[in-house]
């Protein structure tokens, strides 16, 4: 299930600040950091996002 156009607008990622790519309609949701540099995927769990750095899936 995507996540809301208005709460996509004012979440970035923890630690870089780059906008968040929605792909929440994957088989895995998550949110993927727009940037080149950083590129860590947040998983969302039950519509929620986890905006942990901790629990970030590092690009591969």
């Amino acid at each position: 299930m995507p996540l809301e156009a208005g709460l996509l607008e004012i979440l970035a990622c923890p630690a870089c600040h780059a906008p968040l790519n929605d792909r929440t309609a994957d088989e895995t949701p998550e949110l993927v950091c727009a940037s080149a540099d950083c590129g860590l995927a947040y998983p969302v769990r039950d519509a929620i996002p986890v905006l942990l750095v901790d629990e970030a899936r590092r690009p591969s």
